[in-house]
Protein backbone atom coordinates (compact mmCIF):
# COMPACT_ATOMS: atom_id res chain seq x y z
CA UNK A 1 0.00 0.00 0.00
CA UNK A 2 1.04 3.57 -0.54
CA UNK A 3 -0.45 6.98 -0.09
CA UNK A 4 -0.63 9.53 2.67
CA UNK A 5 -1.95 8.38 6.02
CA UNK A 6 -2.11 11.84 7.60
CA UNK A 7 -0.59 15.31 7.56
CA UNK A 8 -0.14 17.32 10.73
CA UNK A 9 0.18 21.12 10.71
CA UNK A 10 1.37 22.88 13.84
CA UNK A 11 -0.45 26.19 14.01
CA UNK A 12 -0.03 29.24 16.27
CA UNK A 13 -3.77 29.68 16.91
CA UNK A 14 -6.05 26.64 17.03
CA UNK A 15 -9.29 28.63 16.89
CA UNK A 16 -8.19 30.50 13.79
CA UNK A 17 -7.00 27.28 12.12
CA UNK A 18 -10.22 25.50 12.99
CA UNK A 19 -12.16 28.30 11.29
CA UNK A 20 -10.09 28.47 8.10
CA UNK A 21 -9.17 24.81 7.64
CA UNK A 22 -12.53 23.57 8.97
CA UNK A 23 -14.47 25.56 6.39
CA UNK A 24 -12.19 24.56 3.52
CA UNK A 25 -12.03 20.88 4.35
CA UNK A 26 -15.80 20.66 4.89
CA UNK A 27 -16.35 22.34 1.52
CA UNK A 28 -14.13 19.67 -0.06
CA UNK A 29 -16.06 16.82 1.58
CA UNK A 30 -13.77 16.09 4.53
CA UNK A 31 -15.50 15.09 7.78
CA UNK A 32 -14.55 16.04 11.35
CA UNK A 33 -12.55 13.14 12.75
CA UNK A 34 -10.82 13.87 16.07
CA UNK A 35 -10.95 16.64 18.64
CA UNK A 36 -8.72 17.23 21.67
CA UNK A 37 -7.56 20.16 23.79
CA UNK A 38 -4.81 21.27 21.41
CA UNK A 39 -5.99 19.92 18.07
CA UNK A 40 -8.60 18.98 15.52
CA UNK A 41 -8.60 16.65 12.54
CA UNK A 42 -10.69 15.99 9.44
CA UNK A 43 -10.81 12.80 7.39
CA UNK A 44 -11.44 11.94 3.76
CA UNK A 45 -11.32 8.29 2.76
CA UNK A 46 -8.23 6.86 4.46
CA UNK A 47 -6.37 10.16 4.92
CA UNK A 48 -6.71 12.71 7.67
CA UNK A 49 -5.38 16.21 8.26
CA UNK A 50 -4.53 17.51 11.72
CA UNK A 51 -4.18 21.09 12.91
CA UNK A 52 -2.59 21.33 16.33
CA UNK A 53 -1.51 24.17 18.57
CA UNK A 54 1.17 22.12 20.24
CA UNK A 55 2.61 23.09 23.62
CA UNK A 56 5.96 22.13 22.06
CA UNK A 57 5.75 24.82 19.36
CA UNK A 58 9.04 26.75 19.38
CA UNK A 59 7.96 29.63 17.10
CA UNK A 60 4.56 31.06 16.21
CA UNK A 61 5.72 31.85 12.68
CA UNK A 62 5.28 29.63 9.63
CA UNK A 63 7.09 30.66 6.45
CA UNK A 64 6.24 28.58 3.40
CA UNK A 65 9.43 29.79 1.74
CA UNK A 66 11.68 28.25 4.40
CA UNK A 67 12.56 24.55 4.41
CA UNK A 68 9.53 22.50 5.30
CA UNK A 69 6.00 22.50 3.98
CA UNK A 70 5.42 24.93 1.12
CA UNK A 71 1.77 24.07 0.47
CA UNK A 72 -0.86 21.36 0.33
CA UNK A 73 -2.49 20.65 -3.02
CA UNK A 74 -6.00 19.26 -2.71
CA UNK A 75 -8.39 17.90 -5.32
CA UNK A 76 -11.30 20.33 -5.63
CA UNK A 77 -13.49 18.82 -8.34
CA UNK A 78 -14.41 20.54 -11.58
CA UNK A 79 -13.32 24.11 -12.45
CA UNK A 80 -16.68 25.50 -11.29
CA UNK A 81 -15.98 24.16 -7.78
CA UNK A 82 -12.54 25.77 -7.78
CA UNK A 83 -14.10 29.08 -8.84
CA UNK A 84 -16.76 28.87 -6.13
CA UNK A 85 -14.26 28.02 -3.40
CA UNK A 86 -11.89 30.77 -4.54
CA UNK A 87 -14.73 33.30 -4.41
CA UNK A 88 -15.91 32.20 -0.94
CA UNK A 89 -12.45 31.75 0.61
CA UNK A 90 -11.80 35.38 1.70
CA UNK A 91 -14.90 35.32 3.90
CA UNK A 92 -13.34 32.35 5.73
CA UNK A 93 -9.86 33.71 6.39
CA UNK A 94 -8.10 32.82 3.12
CA UNK A 95 -6.47 35.30 0.72
CA UNK A 96 -5.74 34.64 -2.94
CA UNK A 97 -2.18 34.16 -4.14
CA UNK A 98 -1.18 34.88 -7.73
CA UNK A 99 -4.60 36.44 -8.38
CA UNK A 100 -3.32 38.14 -11.53
CA UNK A 101 -2.72 34.68 -13.05
CA UNK A 102 -5.86 32.93 -11.75
CA UNK A 103 -6.76 30.19 -12.60
CA UNK A 104 -3.61 29.26 -14.52
CA UNK A 105 -0.87 30.31 -12.07
CA UNK A 106 0.40 26.72 -12.20
CA UNK A 107 0.64 26.75 -15.99
CA UNK A 108 -1.68 26.85 -19.00
CA UNK A 109 -2.95 23.29 -18.48
CA UNK A 110 -3.34 23.47 -14.69
CA UNK A 111 -6.61 24.98 -13.39
CA UNK A 112 -6.20 25.82 -9.71
CA UNK A 113 -6.71 28.41 -7.00
CA UNK A 114 -3.82 29.23 -4.70
CA UNK A 115 -4.84 30.53 -1.26
CA UNK A 116 -2.97 31.51 1.90
CA UNK A 117 -4.31 31.86 5.43
CA UNK A 118 -3.35 34.50 7.99
CA UNK A 119 -0.69 32.20 9.43
CA UNK A 120 1.03 31.74 6.07
CA UNK A 121 -0.18 28.24 5.20
CA UNK A 122 -0.79 27.87 1.49
CA UNK A 123 -3.28 25.55 -0.17
CA UNK A 124 -3.69 24.82 -3.85
CA UNK A 125 -7.18 23.79 -4.94
CA UNK A 126 -6.76 21.75 -8.10
CA UNK A 127 -9.50 21.13 -10.66
CA UNK A 128 -9.87 17.69 -12.07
Amino acid sequence: MSGIHHVELWVPDLGRAETTWGWLLAALGWQPYQRWDHGRSWRLDGTYLVVEQSPGLTSPDHDRCRPGLNHLALHAGPPANVDSLAAEAPAHGWSPLFADRYPYAGGPDHYAAFLVDRDGFEVELVAG
